[in-house]
């Protein structure tokens, strides 16, 4: 019986070499975004974190699913902390980005009914309901919008690829993070899990191809109104 031919210790430096370089490619969109916006996010959590986040135009705010036409958990955190922020004269006005797709799915009006009983006046929420993606919300917020300063509030675990991508997309953005693995700790790893593939899709979005959102016009003035008043 004839022995197995064992690869050489060439083929097998190469094949080792290969696995090297696609972790490298793996990891890479999660370095990008982790030092891209390291020095322009905080957790908004306890005492004296408002004091923390600059002043901006408008607190961008991500959407995070509905369930049963309310704003999920999560979703409801990010509203809360926009709602902060306004309260705290941080921001003067509300983006709120989300899907709007079907007409039995609307989260941007979810997010604003939301608000409107956390005491923010309709006169200061802006509504874009093309924010499919991450990517889309922030390209959007600069070229259809206007922006040009923002804070991002989503979930902390999400906040390196927003903050990111808005300041790839050219606004001056800083972020507002949700500590979720406080109150939803086995959602959230699941969730910071799915950020590898999804902080690579939002590499290639960005970086490589410069995709255009969606819907990619027309413009929007109704963020400029507000911020035209005193």
């Amino acid at each position: 019986m004839r022995g197995k031919v064992r690869p050489s210790r060439k083929a097998l430096r190469r094949a080792y070499q290969g696995l090297v370089l696609l972790s490298v490619l793996a990891l890479a969109p999660m370095t990008w975004a982790w030092l891209g916006s390291s020095a322009h996010r905080v957790t908004a959590e306890g005492a004296g974190w408002l004091a923390r986040v600059p002043t901006a135009q408008a607190a961008l705010v991500l959407g995070a699913g509905l369930y049963a036409g309310r704003p999920t958990p999560m979703l409801a955190r990010r509203l809360d902390i926009a709602a902060d922020l306004y309260h705290a004269g941080k921001v003067r006005a509300l983006l709120l980005s989300g899907d709007n797709s079907r007409k039995d799915y609307d989260e941007p009006t979810a997010m604003r009914d939301y608000l409107r009983a956390r005491d923010v006046p309709d006169a200061v929420m802006v509504l874009d309901y093309a924010g499919f993606d991450t990517w889309d919300s922030c390209v959007r917020a600069r070229e259809v919008f206007g922006a040009e300063r923002v804070t991002v509030v989503t979930q902390e675990f999400h906040l390196p690829r927003a903050v990111v991508l808005c300041r790839t997309a050219g606004l001056e953005a800083f972020g507002a993070g949700d500590d979720s693995s406080r109150r939803w700790a086995a959602t959230t790893y699941v969730y910071a899990a799915r950020e590898l593939l999804a902080t690579a899709k939002a590499f290639a979005d960005a970086v490589v191809l410069g995709s255009d959102p969606v819907f990619p016009g027309p413009r929007e003035v109704s963020l400029a109104r507000i911020l035209a008043q005193r």
